[in-house]
């Protein structure tokens, strides 16, 4: 390695990624059910129960949707689009019966996260008893997840909009550590680097960066005078078993994920995967 390339190096080591707070404002909010008039009202109080959207700037102005308003998922999409909510809350499987078998969302699901950029709030099937015994109940413990949370401020900031009053934010990043381990095979098969010095010197970098990002989230956060816990995961794994324990170990009330992908119209493999299988507990899908 040259002297510049080394001092170039130490540079971009000592830089970082800074948190930028903003604060997200709900104007309106449409609890979708495809249940009746009396069922939809019941269900949607529950939802404004757990949530805690009305702030000392605004109120939020909530619309309860019964089955009878749509049959097709292009109906609900037209719903949606006239309706121009800030947050959409609704259940896995709706208007299916699909909500009895553990392996998809639901055509009407996949089609409003995909086709819509209005964050949705996704809640265990209220006939499918598969909730946690904590969910729904309150936001006291809300976890952000990613694999790259390191300039995820949007992430962040939808996470903590949604933390109830003297709540807990985890910000978690898990490393995958099978990629980790296929990257340092092939290193390990080039003789000009060090295996073992690349080893410790990327896994500790990898791990120093969200590491920092949060450090600026708490220091940002005091500033501001927000009265929230932030509490850090930051570890190497295997992403969606990791989850799992995490969640459950914490009790988290509610998991904040990012869903879209830019490159393709599908949800991305993980988001998809964690949205399927974390069945038990709300889940904030933006």
């Amino acid at each position: 390695m040259t002297n510049v390339d080394q001092f170039e190096s130490m540079f971009r080591s000592a830089s970082r990624e800074v948190y930028r707070y903003e604060h997200i404002n709900f104007e309106s909010a449409i609890v979708i059910t495809d249940l009746d008039a009396t069922q939809a009202k019941e269900f949607g109080e529950k939802m404004r129960r757990f949530l805690t959207l009305n702030d000392a700037n605004n109120k939020i102005q909530w619309r309860d949707v019964t089955g009878s308003e749509f049959q097709t998922a292009g109906d609900l999409l037209s719903l949606v689009e006239a309706a121009k909510p800030s947050i959409i809350c609704t259940y896995r499987n709706l208007h299916s019966s699909a909500w009895r078998w553990p392996y998809s969302l639901g055509a009407h699901v996949d089609l409003l996260t995909q086709h819509t950029d209005v964050p949705i709030m996704l809640v265990p099937h209220p006939q499918a008893n598969q909730s946690a015994a904590h969910a729904c109940k309150n936001t006291d413990t809300v976890m952000a997840i990613t694999n790259h949370l390191t300039g995820d401020d949007r992430l962040v900031n939808y996470a903590l909009r949604l933390v109830g009053p003297n709540g807990k934010l985890w910000l978690t990043h898990v490393e995958d550590d099978a990629t980790f381990d296929r990257y340092l095979d092939a290193i390990s098969k080039i003789p000009a680097l060090d295996t073992d010095t690349t080893r410790t010197a990327l896994r500790k970098q990898l791990l120093k960066e969200p590491r920092d990002y949060i450090q600026s989230c708490v220091e940002t956060l005091r500033t501001a005078g927000l009265q929230v816990t932030i509490e850090q995961l930051v570890l190497f794994g295997h992403h969606l078993s990791q989850y799992q324990q995490l969640i459950q170990q914490h009790e988290v009330d509610l998991l904040v994920l990012n869903t879209k992908d830019d490159n393709q119209l599908a949800m991305h493999g993980m988001a998809y995967a964690l949205a399927v299988e974390l069945r038990h507990i709300p889940l904030l899908m933006l």
